[in-house]
């Protein structure tokens, strides 16, 4: 016959695992991180930092699992299909947002994932060749408008990323004659208006940063809310003149849908208390980006915010890709 003292423990031992205290134990074994974009671009290169500091945190291996392609299509399907457990966590950036309004169709549903912090925003800039007699915004502008034949378009890595369209809403929102000429990458690009064939150009801040502080490269505006401390001396695109001129990169983790809310609030708390390590927000402003740390919630908030706007522009441009 099985024992009252039995039933009492087992229920115990139920009302624990599914309690917070249940977290605590949480991760048992690695967890493995996937960014669906290649490695060495910038939300693989937070994605290994974060990763570092929260396997010290935890004391278990947190690892990064690199699926690129389809505009980080394939690495979200990867992720969509991995159980809820807080196992296979996915770093990224605007993938869930902005995907949907661009391809016709997806290997996911933007609600197989819960939002659980935002990690850093890095603003994209315009950036000219230095031999383009403008050394702000407004006269940039203004010259485009007076010999639109000689700069016929503005470069940007690839089409659907974030400095792209940073760039389409520049050309729409002013209404100037100035196509966009698709790379396929930052690095590519830039070495493009380096070498002054296409010597405009809107790009992600990593892979242009350090061109602009070697002088090959002239920096007219970044597109965040404030001026970048690796780059004090350039202004925002609001000091210049332009407020509805923003657009960045948001990188942030991902869990899916139905994962428990004790393990997403024991994620974001480690990651938050990374974010703010001086160390960390060092090695982050080294490559561009600004802290955030924010709450599920908010950051909920922040990417509908951001759906909206990038599908206006997506719709206004008549940007499509199978």
């Amino acid at each position: 016959m099985v024992s009252v003292r039995f039933f009492v423990l087992a229920a115990v031992s139920a009302l624990l695992i599914g309690s917070p205290a249940g977290a605590e134990s949480y991760p048992t074994k690695p967890v493995r991180m996937i960014v669906p974009f290649a490695p060495a671009g910038p939300a693989d290169i937070v994605a290994r930092l974060v990763a570092q500091k929260l396997s010290e945190e935890f004391g278990k291996q947190f690892y990064v699992e690199n699926h690129a392609g389809a505009g980080g299509n394939i690495g979200a399907g990867v992720a969509a299909r991995a159980p809820a457990d807080g196992y296979s966590l996915m770093l990224t950036s605007q993938v869930t947002v902005i995907n949907p309004h661009l391809y016709a169709s997806l290997p996911y549903d933007p609600k197989d994932f819960v939002a659980v912090t935002r990690i850093a925003t890095s603003p994209n800039v315009l950036v000219v060749n230095p031999s383009v007699p403008v050394k702000t915004v407004k006269e940039l502008i203004d010259l485009i408008k007076s010999e639109p034949a000689k700069y016929a378009g503005y470069a940007q890595p690839g089409l659907g990323t974030s400095a792209h369209l940073t760039g389409e809403l520049f050309r729409l929102s002013l209404k100037l004659d100035l196509p966009s000429i698709p790379f396929g990458g930052g690095g590519p690009m830039i070495q493009s208006v380096v070498a002054g064939h296409t010597p405009i150009a809107f790009s992600s801040l990593p892979p242009a940063a350090g061109q602009i502080q070697g002088g090959t490269l002239r920096a007219l505006a970044v597109t965040g809310e404030k001026r970048i401390d690796s780059l004090p001396d350039v202004p925002t695109m609001i000091e210049s003149g332009y407020p509805g001129q923003t657009g960045e990169t948001p990188v942030g983790i991902y869990v899916q849908a139905g994962t428990p809310a004790e393990i997403v609030e024991v994620l974001r708390s480690k990651v938050v208390k990374i974010v703010a390590m001086p160390d960390v927000k060092q090695k982050l402003a080294a490559v561009g980006f600004v802290p955030i740390g924010d709450t599920p919630e908010e950051f909920a908030a922040y990417l509908k915010a951001e759906g909206e706007k990038w599908g206006k522009v997506i719709r206004d441009g008549n940007i499509k890709l199978q």
